[in-house]
């Protein structure tokens, strides 16, 4: 090994991806090993990829500027695992501005640290994920702590999609009344209704609650018929979801200001 070389091991960079790197082996020009301080993965690459910075780290934050996949498989026979693109989704949401634009529900959503770490997540998926005959499975951050906006292990659980859309909340349809309640001009008067699942049709339908005079009378016979309605669907899944899912739906209150 020429004299250059060997003073060519301890040379350190700030790569672009912004993780720093020290040459730890220098065998030849196009053959060296370079080691990251801050996560001790080690790369092969070229002494003139390491001089232009160009060698990214696995453990660099490039899901969306926050997700880390590090050394995980994320696909299987040329596919994603479901692991990797519920996690890639559920960042999406937390950190896209186009995507919350489409949904500002997710605005102000944020993903804990640990979850940041694709290798966390998918052992958490691993030990969480179920299935239900039919229906597409939902990771949901915000029906056993209502309100919730970070998504985490102690507050997401996986819900079929029959359950997940009793929460969805359509704010541009009901505009500034209360939920379940909407205003019908030609009459002058306050109308309740619920979005119910008819299993005759396979799809969802809204049922008709009645007439009132206040918004507060309406919302109040929406919020006994919606906590009665969820309760009824939490006992139809009741054998086939989480203890902790079917507590939070028994026990769900249904607010005004929802």
């Amino acid at each position: 090994m020429s004299r250059i070389n060997k003073n060519r091991i301890g040379e350190r960079r700030l790569m672009k991806c912004g993780e720093e790197a020290e040459i730890i082996e220098y065998k030849k020009y196009d053959d060296i090993t370079i080691k990251f301080k801050s996560s001790g993965e080690l790369a092969k690459c070229r002494y003139s990829e390491f001089k232009k910075r160009a060698i990214k780290s696995h453990f660099t934050p490039t899901v969306y500027e926050f997700g880390v996949v590090g050394l995980e498989k994320t696909k299987e026979n040329g596919k994603h695992l479901k692991s990797y693109e519920i996690w890639r989704s559920m960042l999406k949401r937390c950190y896209d501005k186009k995507e919350q634009k489409r949904y500002p529900r997710y605005e102000k959503c944020s993903v804990c640290d640990e979850w940041k770490y694709y290798k966390n997540f998918k052992k958490w998926y691993e030990e969480n994920y179920y299935e239900v005959e039919g229906q597409r499975m939902h990771l949901d951050k915000d029906i056993l702590i209502k309100g919730n906006k970070v998504y985490s292990p102690e507050t997401c659980v996986f819900v079929p999609e029959r359950i997940n859309i009793l929460f969805i909340k359509s704010n541009k349809i009901r505009g500034d009344y209360p939920i379940g309640v909407n205003w019908h001009e030609r009459d002058k008067i306050y109308e309740s209704g619920c979005s119910i699942f008819d299993t005759t049709i396979n799809k969802n339908k809204r049922k008709y609650l009645g007439r009132y005079n206040t918004p507060q009378e309406a919302f109040q016979v929406y919020k006994q018929f919606k906590e009665s309605y969820i309760k009824q669907i939490a006992d139809y899944y009741k054998d086939r979801i989480p203890e902790k899912l079917y507590n939070a739906m028994y026990n769900y209150k249904v607010e005004i200001t929802d």
